[in-house]
């Protein structure tokens, strides 16, 4: 149902990023989520992995509890800023919600359908410490449609350059290729939409 590229840099002098990813198939459709640990090196790689096993244990749940779950269980971690998507492909629909600075972008296949992007709504926070007031967004989604997150190791110019017609891996590669800082771990999560949506 989906098809993605991810690409990742690792911080010189850091034993691990602290940035992850999730993609992952459940009975409603599919949940898609990247995950930047506070700080850097094992400590956040560490709090970014929690959150993930969290999030697959939960994939069937509603992601504003996923979101609520993650929050109580990572208490005794750094934290974490994350976005996450999930996909009802029965019903061609998208609900997404980010906390922190995780950037999503959605691009349309379809241009003759109102806005070719979607920029996510970011709430200020961490989870795992300052949860704020949680509102996800629903969107149509369609064949063909792209989301990309990214963590804030990537320039946010990153959007002038987005396609829904390249191929997911290249577009990962290119995006950290051309706007990484280098200040700071970064991954690129490309997932382009291509089973039943309706």
């Amino acid at each position: 149902m989906v098809e993605y590229g991810v690409s990742k840099f690792v911080l010189p002098g850091q034993g691990e990023s602290g940035d992850h990813h999730l993609v992952c198939c459940n009975q409603n459709g599919i949940l898609v989520a990247v995950i930047d640990g506070i700080g850097h090196g094992e400590e956040a790689g560490n709090a970014a992995k929690a959150a993930a096993t969290l999030l697959r244990g939960a994939a069937d749940q509603p992601i504003i509890s996923s979101m609520e779950r993650c929050h109580e269980k990572l208490r005794s971690t750094r934290g974490v800023v994350l976005s996450l998507a999930a996909i009802d492909h029965e019903h061609g629909m998208m609900t997404w919600l980010g906390v922190g600075n995780v950037q999503g972008v959605l691009v349309r296949c379809d241009t003759r359908k109102g806005n070719v992007q979607e920029t996510l709504l970011l709430r200020a926070g961490v989870v795992g410490s300052q949860l704020p007031a949680l509102q996800a967004t629903v969107l149509p989604i369609a064949r063909g449609d792209t989301l990309f997150f990214v963590t804030d190791g990537v320039r946010s110019d990153f959007s002038v350059s987005l396609s829904a017609r390249e191929n997911p891996q290249r577009a990962a590669d290119r995006i950290l290729e051309q706007y990484r800082s280098g200040t700071d771990d970064a991954l690129v999560l490309v997932t382009r939409f291509t089973g039943i949506i309706r």
